[in-house]
């Protein structure tokens, strides 16, 4: 089974990436006026949920540090107007794989927070998975456009509720490093790379690449595709109805050749970013004031809650640009992750309209490294300018908009650690020059993996 998706190119304008404040904004806190009825619970709340009171739900996802305690928060509302009690259940990538464990064990959680589309396909094809109820289907026809509905639906059936989406086409870089080589924010690839040279004359390494992550590097290749070869191309190769030989994919990793294959470029050569995890690509770019380990580092707009964990100040130590135009246009990709249940559960399908609601949304909103497709949700619930212009691009575009395509893909191929895309990319980064045998290899897992 393969999901279906509505994929127009999305043009985000970033005209001004200004000053960025990260407020956290914490609980509202408990009642002061003691109990209420069960009735008063739900007060004030744009969608109503039915009363739980000693039924258990558990969650699994992937998050861990402030995307996982800030999700926390979610359910910690959604137990506040339920009665419910909610555990989160930490998961490993890939989560397939954990969630085919638990479920032999007889031990399946509740609902799953799953990052790819293509985990949606495998959890429906090995029967997991449950359509989403009524009440879930309403929220989201109320609050979400076609094409975040298709994203989560197999052959015309509802399954997933894309609950967090992401920008993964930015490039933060530390201002002070920039100010001090005399560098600007690039419009192109070109220039980019003129400006990296830039920066490692005044003696800052230029790059900061998560290699140990290979779903970084997987994003660094889409961005290169969608801009070189076009979004039909990118359609394409993410159906594999062209082959990973093809002579667009050459032309894309020869590009991404030009950074990976410069190991002054890249913050301890191929093998320290090889050894470098996402947030350390991010923390080592902010820290040490106007001579940190690199300059830029690459990915969404999630980077904002990793500068956090520093002393940088986003928008005055910490800025952002668009990823530059390879082709004729700056790439924009956009990725979420979507809730489904994966039991017949009335608190399954409670927390499934909790979380297609605006309240649930604006919850994490508050928190920031957040985006939602919800469209109904008030821009205002945004901590800064920057979240604010990046959520109302995305919801602008309406149903206009290209998705991660290693998500697309089956998770053998696009979102398993040590397989697939991610193991081929990181064998690239550490041989660039080897473009032929890195096509022949994706092609080939490719191959295997959209036979299953």
């Amino acid at each position: 089974m393969r999901t279906t998706l509505r994929t127009s190119k999305l043009v985000v304008s970033l005209v001004t990436i200004g000053a960025l404040a990260l407020t956290a904004c914490g609980d509202d806190g408990d009642d002061k006026g003691g109990k209420k009825d069960d009735k008063d619970k739900n007060a004030g709340a744009s969608v109503q949920l039915p009363q739980l009171k000693g039924q258990k739900v558990e969650v699994a996802a992937v998050w861990s540090g402030p995307e996982q305690e800030n999700f926390k928060k979610v359910l910690t509302e959604f137990e506040k107007r339920t009665g419910a009690t909610v555990t989160f259940v930490p998961a490993q990538d890939p989560i397939v794989n954990f969630l085919g464990s638990k479920i032999t064990g007889g031990d399946p959680p509740d609902v799953a927070m799953l990052p790819q589309p293509g985990a949606i396909a495998q959890a429906v094809q090995k029967k997991w998975a449950k359509p989403v109820g009524a009440e879930a289907r309403a929220q989201l026809d109320k609050n979400y456009t076609q094409g975040w509905k298709d994203i989560g639906a197999i052959d015309g059936e509802q399954y997933g509720v894309y609950f967090k989406a992401a920008n993964k086409s930015l490039v933060w870089y530390n201002n002070a490093v920039f100010e001090n080589a005399g560098a600007t924010e690039p419009k192109t690839w070109d220039e980019l790379m003129t400006q990296a040279q830039t920066v490692y004359d005044s003696g800052v390494t230029p790059f900061s690449v998560a290699g140990a992550d290979g779903w970084t590097l997987t994003d660094w290749f889409e961005n290169i595709y969608l801009s070189q070869a076009g979004p039909e191309k990118y359609d394409q190769l993410a159906q594999h109805e062209i082959k990973w030989t093809d002579p667009s994919v050459k032309e894309a990793l020869t590009t991404l050749a030009e950074l990976f294959g410069n190991k002054n470029y890249l913050a301890g050569g191929q093998s320290g970013a090889l050894q470098t995890e996402f947030p350390t690509s991010v923390t080592q770019t902010f820290t040490g004031g106007d001579q940190p380990k690199a300059s830029m580092v690459f990915e969404g707009d999630f980077v904002a809650v990793n500068i956090g964990q520093t002393d940088a100040e986003i928008g005055a130590d910490a800025k952002v640009f668009p990823f530059p135009a390879v082709g004729a246009d700056a790439p924009v990709v956009t990725g979420g992750d979507a809730a489904v249940a994966l039991k017949d559960s009335k608190g399954a399908q409670a927390l499934l309209t909790f979380l297609a609601s605006t309240d649930a949304a604006e919850i994490w909103a508050k928190q920031g490294g957040f985006i939602s497709p919800n469209k109904e949700m008030d821009p205002a619930a945004y901590p800064n300018d920057v979240l604010r212009d990046i959520g109302k691009a995305l919801i602008a575009s309406g149903d206009d908009f290209r998705f991660d395509m290693s998500d697309q893909t089956p998770q053998a191929f696009g979102g398993a650690p040590g397989k697939g895309m991610w193991k081929a990319l990181q064998d690239f980064l550490k041989n660039p020059k080897d473009v032929d045998g890195t096509q022949r290899q994706l092609e080939s897992d490719a191959a295997k993996a959209y036979k299953n």
